[in-house]
């Protein structure tokens, strides 16, 4: 299937750029609301769907155990820009641990962080967006007696859990599809479908009942308390989630994808758009987050997405981003 244009870029008279995608908003049940496109397609959900590779980390009482608190779990959600409060906050948690950013496997990235950039433009690994998630799996790793220099591997105790948890909430077949993520994690792969209906599965988690159900309402109230550190200022994720008014949490992932929570409404959708573009990507999330219901059309930040300003060098609007649904 060919996916529907869902976004376009214009400049002056003219239709610049065509950003062909898929989405769905489904239920619990994984029963589809709506969708565009090829809901069926396996997609890699990259960074989209941190709070399920978070899901071990608490049903192992590994959380319990490191007396974590809801910020510690949006860091393990977090894809965050490196600011000082991202990592002191996982500096310290090493710390607790007995353990140091050299523990990080994830790879040094340079700050995104403007403060910090503006100071220090060294790369770290404390300061990589998924050093939050990957402080999560060492805890885990350290938890259940797993060696913390092998938690990234696709046959390690910590990746075997994730993958069961992965394989459950979306209901994709073991073994998984996977890809690497840019952090070295295993990406695991499902159907856009499926992940939609794992996050309807978060906006309502006592249909999971026991542990896991426990572990997914802590991780969505951890977000939606935390937004700033599971992502930060200046970013979509937190933007999105804070004009929603607690009604939704979105979470970006790599390469034009997006998922989003919604409790007040019991649903979720996930959304890739096919050329990887992560501005079209925020634009069609908030075009999703009004079309369920969690989003007012005229917030400024609604129509900030919906119709974003392009502008030149000079501060002059000359074209504009426009969600087409």
């Amino acid at each position: 299937m060919t996916n529907p244009i869902l976004v376009e870029t214009t400049r002056g008279p003219m239709t610049e750029n065509r950003h062909r995608a898929a989405a769905a908003i489904c239920t619990p049940s994984g029963d589809i609301v709506e969708a565009w496109g090829d809901a069926g397609a396996a997609i890699l959900p990259r960074s989209s769907i941190k709070m399920i590779q978070a899901l071990p980390l608490i049903e192992s009482g590994a959380a319990a155990a490191a007396n974590l608190r809801p910020s510690h779990l949006a860091l393990a959600c977090a894809s965050h820009q490196g600011a000082a409060i991202h990592t002191d906050a996982v500096e310290a948690w090493l710390g607790a641990l007995g353990l140091s950013p050299d523990h990080l496997l994830c790879g040094p990235q340079p700050p995104r962080d403007p403060a910090v950039k503006a100071k220090d433009r060294t790369a770290t690994r404390v300061l990589n967006n998924c050093s939050g998630k990957h402080a999560g799996f060492l805890t885990l790793a350290r938890h259940i007696g797993a060696a913390p220099d092998g938690y990234l591997t696709p046959d390690a105790p910590v990746q075997k859990a994730v993958a069961d948890a992965f394989a459950d909430v979306t209901g994709t077949e073991l073994p998984l599809l996977f890809g690497i993520d840019g952090c070295s994690a295993p990406n695991f792969a499902a159907s856009l479908s499926g992940i939609a209906g794992a996050m309807a599965k978060f906006a309502k988690p006592e249909v999971f009942g026991g542990a896991r159900g426990a572990a997914a309402g802590a991780l969505v109230a951890a977000m939606a308390a935390h937004p700033e550190l599971v992502s930060g200022e200046g970013r979509a994720c937190l933007a999105l989630t804070r004009a929603s008014g607690g009604r939704a949490v979105v979470k970006t992932g790599a390469d034009g994808v997006f998922t989003g929570i919604c409790p007040e409404k019991g649903l979720g959708f996930c959304l890739k758009v096919d050329d990887g573009n992560t501005a079209a990507s925020e634009s069609l999330c908030a075009a999703l987050m009004v079309r369920v219901g969690v989003l007012d059309a005229d917030h400024p930040t609604a129509r900030h997405y919906l119709g974003t300003d392009i502008a030149n060098f000079n501060g002059e609007v000359v074209g504009t981003r426009r969600v087409v649904i």
